[in-house]
């Protein structure tokens, strides 16, 4: 028997959850290195405050984009794995600019706008499924990612 009837969902509702996923998914993933790359790249009066930060995010992001990764195996899908094919489908671009603080902090805001965003979608999919899985932990993700917006936010004056 597939996962989708053993978690009582219908097997289409589940493949088009774990292809939002997959593009939630490939976004995490350029967001977690573009992080990686500020946290390893900062420079200025501004690092010793934002290296830690950065790698308290960094290490953040890692973590949900493995439960990601095993929310779309429960669904029973592939989770995605190659750079080059989340570079096809991820609204969070590449950034070059990674050693300034300021600019860091606005994309990492830019970045948090795409992944609520796209959980804020896959709440209103997942409700509809009756996926409660997948909704808690859209739910969670955007709690958290909402304080942390005030943060970055407040960091800049704004």
């Amino acid at each position: 028997m597939k996962n989708a009837a053993l978690i009582g969902l219908k097997e289409a509702d589940c493949n088009k959850i774990a292809e939002k996923l997959n593009i939630l998914l490939a976004n995490y993933s350029v967001f977690y290195q573009n992080t990686r790359g500020s946290h390893w790249n900062i420079k200025g009066d501004q690092f010793f405050t934002l290296h830690p930060k950065f790698e308290e995010l960094y290490n953040s992001l890692v973590l949900k984009i493995d439960e990601i990764a095993e929310r779309i195996l429960t669904l029973g899908s592939t989770p995605a794995h190659n750079y080059s094919d989340y570079l096809k489908v991820a609204t969070i671009k590449e950034s070059k600019e990674v050693s300034d603080g300021n600019k860091s902090v606005e994309i990492i805001l830019n970045s948090f706008k795409v992944v609520i965003d796209l959980q804020r979608e896959l709440l209103d999919i997942t409700d509809e499924a009756g996926d409660e899985g997948t909704n808690s932990q859209m739910s969670d993700y955007i709690t958290e990612q909402e304080k942390e917006v005030w943060m970055y936010n407040s960091y800049l004056g704004k």
